[in-house]
């Protein structure tokens, strides 16, 4: 990471759900000019390159093209085409499959009507695929479901269907529908050209925002991995170790923890000897006892079961416990 988080420690993100499907991630502070650098790169990920589900093939009985009309029906081949690209799918696997679609009554057909096998869930079952209008009319469709990524045209449809009975439907695989990134100034001591980004993320539901920016960022990592394969550290002065940064964030806290509450530990009402024994391994507040195991105390010299016991009952009266207790 960059030398200056040696100083304003690791970005924070925090996450809101804005709405059933969306959700926000605020991520700061970072370094002048990386909110764009890594809001782009999040964002053109996201919408690109996340696998899932489409259907890109109907095959419909009696239908040999999409510009027809079907007595019984009233949506035309092509409005029931456009209906099926809004179905929303959830599938376990890779592999191509096929799942149907028959009717044979007066019947508002929706996405609930299709049979579907194990490892295919259609997540919107109220979606309405077309009106049959007339009794005695059959329906019988099969629509070709599979799983990729990216967008798949008519031309590359095209080029690698053999049945010409199959009506093709392009398709755009990301269950992520929307994206859209902010950067703000934000101000750390006496720094204030920081940056503050912030992503909202749409979906269509068979992914949550949270897991679709974790993909993107696990697939970023990757790519940038292969520009240094051997791990080597180049001018190591000037980054910094997120590890390093954290663990030495932790310890402020603790740090910070201790000054603000210190309730001395006489106060509990020990005796000489278990007080005595604390005090001699350092453990001079109530705070910084309750943060201590059983197996801890029972390290320090001269504090045998009795100590424990009485330590645990008076830290009792009083609403706390060991971290053991926990």
């Amino acid at each position: 990471m960059h030398i200056i988080h040696n100083t304003i420690g690791v970005p924070k993100i925090s996450y809101e759900q804005t709405a059933k499907n969306e959700g926000l991630f605020i991520i700061k502070p970072l370094p002048s000019g990386y909110g764009v650098t890594l809001g782009n790169a999040m964002r053109r990920v996201m919408l690109s390159s996340i696998p899932w589900a489409r259907v890109t093939g109907v095959k419909m009985k009696g239908v040999s093209h999409e510009y027809t009309t079907v007595p019984g029906i009233k949506d035309s081949v092509l409005d029931m085409l456009l209906n099926i690209k809004g179905l929303v799918i959830d599938k376990s696997d890779a592999g191509i499959e096929w799942v149907y679609l028959r009717r044979s009554k007066a019947w508002v057909v929706t996405a609930g009507d299709i049979q579907t096998p194990a490892g295919i869930t259609i997540l919107n079952s109220d979606h309405i695929i077309t009106e049959i209008d007339r009794d005695g009319f059959e329906l019988d469709m099969s629509l070709r479901v599979e799983k990729g990524v990216g967008y798949m045209s008519m031309e590359e449809l095209k080029s690698r269907e053999d049945d010409v009975h199959t009506l093709l439907l392009d398709a755009n695989f990301s269950p992520v529908t929307n994206v859209r990134y902010d950067v703000a100034n934000v101000r750390y001591a006496d720094m204030t050209d920081l940056d503050s980004l912030e992503i909202a993320v749409s979906t269509n539901g068979v992914l949550a925002p949270r897991d679709a920016l974790w993909f993107a960022s696990n697939l970023l990592v990757s790519y940038f991995g292969i520009f240094n394969e051997e791990g080597l550290q180049i001018e190591g002065e000037f980054l910094s170790d997120v590890l390093q940064v954290l663990d030495r964030e932790k310890q402020n806290a603790r740090s910070e923890l201790d000054r603000e509450s210190y309730t001395p530990i006489e106060i509990i009402g020990l005796s000489p000897r278990t007080l005595n024994a604390l005090v001699n391994a350092d453990i001079l507040s109530v705070e910084q006892l309750t943060r201590c195991t059983e197996a801890k105390l029972s390290s320090i010299k001269g504090f045998g079961r009795k100590a424990m016991n009485e330590v645990r009952d008076a830290l009792q009266e009083r609403g706390y416990r060991l971290l053991w207790d926990e």
